[in-house]
């Protein structure tokens, strides 16, 4: 069951995501980054329990995935993501993304934490194998629930 968890929450980011008909992924070079970023009351607890994230009105998850599609298939891709995210007043917090690995699939997480309608500018660095890096850049506004 577990092996089932992860791939739901990357369907629940799509479904939840505000813009949830525009796809929301970026190519750099010959990678294909999809990312996504949620207020973690829509995960569902066995999932936040399973991978350690913290359910609450206040905590937002941020989820990259990065896939090669110069390789048949698009795999995904091993990397080196790291950022921070910094709202209209310029305060700036760290990104501490940690890797989940689902079979062949490749996620990396990152919680933040929010106020009511607080807009944050996400700059997300990401560092591939073989000199293959690039940034990441999206705003979003979270909503207490």
């Amino acid at each position: 069951m577990k092996r089932y968890l992860l791939p739901l929450v990357s369907l629940l980011f799509m479904a939840m995501s505000p813009a949830s008909h525009a796809e929301q992924k970026k190519d750099i070079g010959s990678l294909e980054v999809h990312y996504s970023a949620l207020n973690t009351t829509f995960v569902p607890p066995v999932v936040a329990k399973t991978y350690g994230i913290k359910r609450s009105n206040v905590n937002a998850l941020l989820n990259v995935a990065i896939l090669d599609k110069s390789r048949a298939g698009k795999p995904a891709v091993t990397a080196v993501v790291t950022g921070e995210a910094r709202n209209f007043l310029g305060t700036k917090k760290a990104l501490t993304f940690r890797e989940v690995r689902e079979g062949d699939a490749i996620y990396y997480l990152a919680e933040i934490r929010f106020a009511n309608e607080e807009n944050y500018v996400f700059d997300i660095d990401i560092n591939a194998k073989g000199n293959r890096a690039g940034k990441l850049t999206f705003q979003q506004t979270f909503y207490v629930n």
